[in-house]
């Protein structure tokens, strides 16, 4: 769905953006993370055809951004990290608006408004001004307006920017909605942990490149090299741990409380082998799984950033979220 060649943006003799490479399957959630001045916020502009790339090409769907932008902008829809509103519109007047750009029908406009609203659970503010909105409230209803047209690649500028907790949780569920509609998401957030739960795979941004590519658990493997997993038995720790330290490919074991932390060097095919050799073994294995992973470290351990740095901004984006609806 999306693809860019050796991308790359200069401010004068700044370089936001240098030689991006990216693909981008239809139909998945891709999550690009990184801090201010990673380049995330150009590359969507870019990709929306809002902004001209120095050097490089882009294409969406099999288009060309920068030749073919307006069949480009009906097969998106894009939703910035902030945007204006009409201050004499209610909600369901605000989508319709938008439909009416689109070239929608008007016998369809408010049917579309209608299931957008509810689509966002803002069902019940349809006839509430839009400037009198929370700004949690303007990020779903930004999100409905960038759905009004039936995109097939949604471009996501930090969506969660003011959503409190139970809101990001819906907005978590919509996602998937989309998701099971077959459309494709591109989607920035400062919020780490989020990111690791809602995409099928991650974009690590630093200074202008992209450090890092693939899913979660690739990137964390890559980086551990290995995994990390937790093995509960129903008694004799002592003994399991030493026979997982002659096992070929355990890196390391210890007891933590009544389990056993254990690093292996391998894939999901190496977990399974080890837990069929424990069961071969009939060792009483009351559960064994791997221990998640911190999206954060390994974004620190790919970047080499600054703890404090990252941890001030998350704090800031969830004291954000916290005050708003």
């Amino acid at each position: 769905m999306i693809r860019t060649e050796n991308l790359c943006k200069h401010y004068g003799k700044f370089p936001a953006l240098k030689n991006l490479n990216l693909h981008i399957e239809k139909g998945t959630v891709f999550g690009f993370i990184g801090p201010n001045g990673a380049g995330k916020s150009t590359t969507m502009l870019i990709l929306a055809t809002l902004l001209k790339p120095t050097s490089g090409r882009a294409w969406v769907g099999g288009l060309d951004v920068m030749n073919q932008g307006e069949e480009v902008r009906r097969i998106i829809g894009y939703m910035p990290d902030f945007f204006g509103v009409y201050d004499n519109l209610t909600a369901l007047e605000y989508l319709e608006f938008y439909a009416a750009c689109y070239g929608i029908d008007k016998q369809i406009r408010r049917k579309i408004a209608l299931e957008l609203l509810e689509l966002v659970n803002l069902q019940d503010k349809r006839d509430a001004f839009v400037d009198g909105l929370s700004r949690g409230m303007k990020q779903r209803l930004g999100l409905a307006r960038a759905l009004v047209h039936d995109p097939e690649l949604l471009i996501l500028d930090e969506p969660a920017s003011g959503l409190d907790p139970r809101a990001r949780i819906e907005f978590r569920e919509v996602l998937k909605e989309l998701r099971e509609m077959g459309k494709t998401v591109m989607i920035s957030s400062h919020i780490l942990p989020e990111l690791a739960s809602l995409c099928d795979s991650i974009g690590v941004m630093e200074q202008g490149e992209l450090v890092a590519n693939g899913s979660v658990a690739d990137i964390t493997a890559q980086i551990q090299q290995g995994r990390t997993l937790e093995v509960r038995v129903l008694h004799g720790a002592d003994t399991v741990k030493q026979y997982l330290e002659k096992t070929a490919y355990v890196l390391s074991a210890h007891i933590e409380e009544n389990k056993i932390i254990v690093k292996v060097n391998g894939d999901e095919s190496v977990q399974a082998e080890l837990l069929q050799e424990l069961v071969a073994q009939k060792i009483p294995v009351v559960s064994f799984s791997e221990i998640s992973v911190n999206i954060e470290d390994v974004f620190l351990q790919i970047t080499g950033g600054n703890r404090e740095v990252m941890e001030h901004e998350t704090v800031v984006a969830t004291m954000d979220q916290s005050g708003t609806g």
